[in-house]
């Protein structure tokens, strides 16, 4: 349904775009799932609140800046992208979606995230790239169950000690962001299998030997002076890697999305950094 409504309001002027979806979304879908991105949407459809065995959500690539309260219905979705909008701040019904899996918050326009996250209990995947985060928020540090952290083409500029808590942290991506040394909060989580510190101002990397987890690790794009020294069998991506020729990153980041995130059948496209908030 998703393709065909974007092809459609293509050809459709703004102000009856929203129209034209609404009278499109009659039913429940069987497959469970609604797609609306790219279809200019500035008030959400409230109708979508009547599926109340929804399972996925896209609202992606529209101008949306706020949700209603009604969305709080939707108690089985596990899946919400809301990326490539205009929020400011995360509305705070999303964190009364107890059910969520995957949340997508990339490039948008937020400065923080509301303690409330933390009562998504079962949340394993966040995207929060490409927003105005110049420290990453506390209240990640709380999702237990996270498995990937998205955070790159931020202002980070440190990682909190408290990042160790979260011992299914598999993969975490910071590609893009103003770190000028390698946080030393990764060097005490040996269960990270990715690390992608890829475009910052890293000169020096320590020794990454003992993370027995580990797999791969992006460095490419910092004005180091060394690679870091890994383990037998990882993979290197940057100067002086030992694979000839170098890797595609981008490809790599793909792969190990899609071996980690089974319920997601797509991932949103990386976006240049955002202007800081004003």
């Amino acid at each position: 349904m998703g393709n065909a409504i974007r092809a459609l309001v293509a050809f459709i002027p703004a102000e009856r775009c929203q129209n034209f979806v609404v009278g499109e979304l009659r039913e429940m879908p069987l497959d469970r799932m609604v797609d609306l991105s790219g279809c200019q949407l500035r008030r959400f459809p409230g109708h979508v609140c009547s599926f109340t065995e929804l399972v996925k959500l896209y609202l992606s690539d529209n101008h949306l800046h706020s949700l209603p309260p009604e969305l709080g219905q939707l108690q089985n979705l596990q899946i919400l992208a809301l990326d490539f909008n205009n929020f400011k701040a995360l509305p705070q019904v999303v964190c009364t979606l107890k059910q969520l899996c995957i949340l997508y918050l990339g490039n948008n326009k937020l400065c923080d995230l509301p303690d409330e996250l933390s009562l998504l209990r079962n949340l394993r995947t966040l995207w929060i790239e490409a927003n105005c985060l110049t420290q990453l928020p506390d209240v990640v540090c709380e999702l237990s169950l996270l498995k990937t952290l998205h955070a790159g083409s931020n202002a980070l500029r440190l990682l909190p000690g408290q990042l160790r808590r979260l011992r299914e942290l598999r993969t975490i991506w910071l590609s893009g962001n103003l770190l000028t040394d390698f946080p030393p909060v990764l060097l005490h989580m040996p269960f990270l299998e990715v690390i992608d510190v890829d475009r910052n101002s890293i000169r020096y990397f320590p020794s990454l030997a003992h993370l027995s987890g580990l797999k791969l690790v992006i460095y490419d794009h910092n004005p180091c002076r060394n690679a870091p020294k890994v383990g037998k069998g990882v993979r290197r991506v940057g100067r002086w890697a030992e694979e000839t020729p170098e890797p595609d990153h981008r490809k790599t980041r793909r792969c190990a999305l899609t071996d980690q995130e089974s319920l997601e059948p797509r991932a949103p496209v990386p976006a240049p950094p955002l202007p800081p908030c004003s």
